[in-house]
């Protein structure tokens, strides 16, 4: 049995997830109490006449998730069955959610207790932080509408072949922000800008005649030299430790040509060696 625990934030995108892997044939169980979820396992995995074999599990903050040793216990238990198990975490960051939740009008689930929204998303992320921390797939929702944020889960958790760790590039503009929930980020301000060159400032990274122009200054070879050989050398490691999934993002200024043309080029080698890389530019557009 395949067992992927969902949880994260309210308002960051749980119930797309959730449709999503039942879209892919998941049963699926919403909002479900943390202490019940060992006995449900049990059951699910002892079901005659044959056990479940895809199984989606949506906990949040409702749950009664506040307490670590609980969560431990609970996962150590579950982890003593032959299953796989995989935990997804979305977050968002808290003036996005503040927005979300103003469009649509819904109240925080912890807003029922009188909190004002702001404190209800503080209090929700601390009561979920140890979740946060074992998860084995964290997307951030903040910059994905709900195409996309479905699009990212099934490149990211269910296009994955089993025996290889999945692995999403993207490339991002440090004037918006570092990305978050990413393993490595690389910083490659210090290169050639395109953008001040007039016929190229309205390109990107994936066009031509910017690849041409990069390509002609040896400390741009230099640096995918060094970024790739890195990875080349330690992801095999971290794959050995039984890692499911790796985030690197790279970083230039604006995110939309030398950050754009570096992910382009190190997503491809890699490909050409691994079948679970994901590509995503963040800031390109």
């Amino acid at each position: 049995m395949k067992l992927v625990i969902v949880s994260g934030l309210s308002g960051s995108g749980k119930t797309v997830a959730l449709h999503t892997l039942e879209d892919a044939g998941y049963y699926c169980i919403d909002n479900l109490p943390l202490g019940m979820l060992p006995e449900l396992v049990d059951n699910m995995i002892n079901a005659t006449p044959e056990p479940y074999d895809l199984v989606a599990i949506a906990i949040d903050a409702r749950s009664g998730v506040d307490s670590s040793d609980r969560f431990d216990e609970i996962m150590r238990h579950i982890s003593g069955h032959p299953l796989q198990l995989e935990i997804l975490f979305l977050t968002c960051n808290t003036s996005r959610l503040l927005k979300r939740f103003s469009e649509t009008r819904r109240k925080h689930p912890l807003s029922r207790q009188g909190l004002p929204l702001a404190d209800a998303i503080q209090q929700e992320k601390k009561l979920l932080e140890d979740i946060h921390a074992n998860a084995d797939l964290a997307i951030d929702s903040t910059d994905l509408n709900v195409h996309e944020l479905r699009q990212m889960i099934i490149d990211r958790l269910l296009s994955q072949t089993a025996s290889e760790m999945g692995i999403l590039i993207q490339s991002f503009g440090f004037k918006n922000g570092v990305p978050a929930d990413t393993d490595f980020v690389f910083d490659v301000r210090c290169l050639p800008n395109p953008h001040w060159e007039i016929d190229l400032k309205p390109l990107t990274g994936s066009d031509r005649a910017v690849v041409k122009y990069l390509e002609s200054y040896p400390e741009v070879e230099a640096m995918f030299t060094s970024i790739y050989g890195f990875l080349d050398d330690w992801i095999p490691r971290f794959e050995k430790e039984n890692r499911s999934y790796m985030t690197i993002s790279i970083g230039c200024t604006g995110g939309k040509h030398r950050s754009v043309y570096l992910a382009d080029r190190i997503a491809s080698e890699l490909g050409q060696q691994r079948a679970n890389i994901s590509i995503r530019h963040r800031d390109k557009a």
